[in-house]
């Protein structure tokens, strides 16, 4: 059996724009319906969701049939965490807070098998189909992709340093994170932290590294898109869920 291929890595380095959707509700069923409305990536969030891996294995099952890859956000830049959605069969890592070059290595050397890294090591699991691809353990690192994530001012400024080590294939901007770090909590619309986000694109791709966001307003979106983000996230199923079911309750129940 071949190495299952990794679509998001592969179209990320062609320089394809992906648009995304976030997952957080934490439903197989959830995510087997979004995974066929035509998304080219799900994320399905660890680290502000409560996920735990039989959940998040559930879900990459639940949308394996559909059109979307999957991104599994880990809860922290932790190896054990890493290997084990890895192990589960997710080729796409998105890892948040890093701060510095080092803790980007660290980020990668956590999904490659030794002596690249410190993956551990199992010769069943689901990521390599329980066993069948055939030399998965020497070939798995050319088709995990690593998503890191740029949050504090801090970690902005040293953004060139971050994205350039070896084996990173993307940095996603925290939005919200970053706004607060400027002093705007739950609020990214000021010149500042919109200046921020123009400018951590222009450098990412300055040195031909694709750059993601996320964003639940359609226009900002598209603004997004034409500054230069590659991988974007244009909602969030809780989001879906919560303003439609608010909008039909209300259509029903005004003037009531």
């Amino acid at each position: 059996m071949d190495m299952p291929r990794n679509n998001f890595k592969h179209a990320l380095a062609r320089g394809e724009v992906q648009i995304g959707l976030w997952c957080s509700l934490c439903s197989p069923v959830a995510t087997e319906i979004v995974s066929h409305s035509g998304f080219d990536w799900l994320l399905i969030d660890t680290e502000h969701s409560p996920n735990e891996l039989p959940s998040v294995l559930a879900q990459l099952q639940a949308a394996q049939a559909g059109t979307a890859s999957c991104i599994v956000r880990a809860a922290w830049n932790d190896m054990v965490l890493i290997k084990r959605i890895l192990d589960i069969g997710a080729q796409t890592v998105l890892l948040p807070f890093v701060q510095n070059a080092e803790e980007a290595k660290r980020a990668v050397a956590s999904t490659r098998y030794p002596p690249q890294g410190v993956r551990g090591i199992t010769a069943s699991g689901r990521a390599s189909r329980y066993g069948r691809v055939k030399d998965y353990l020497r070939n798995a690192g050319s088709e995990i992709c690593v998503l890191i994530q740029v949050e504090t001012r801090d970690a902005l400024a040293r953004i060139e340093e971050i994205a350039s080590v070896d084996g990173i294939d993307g940095v996603f901007i925290g939005p919200a994170d970053l706004s607060a770090s400027f002093g705007y909590y739950g609020n990214w619309s000021s010149a500042d932290v919109q200046a921020a986000f123009e400018d951590a694109v222009k450098r990412l791709t300055k040195i031909g590294k694709p750059a993601g966001i996320l964003t639940p307003n359609e226009e900002e979106a598209k603004k997004f898109i034409s500054m230069g983000y590659k991988f974007v996230a244009v909602g969030a199923d809780v989001g879906l869920l919560s303003k439609n079911a608010d909008a039909l309750a209300k259509r029903f129940k005004s003037g009531t």
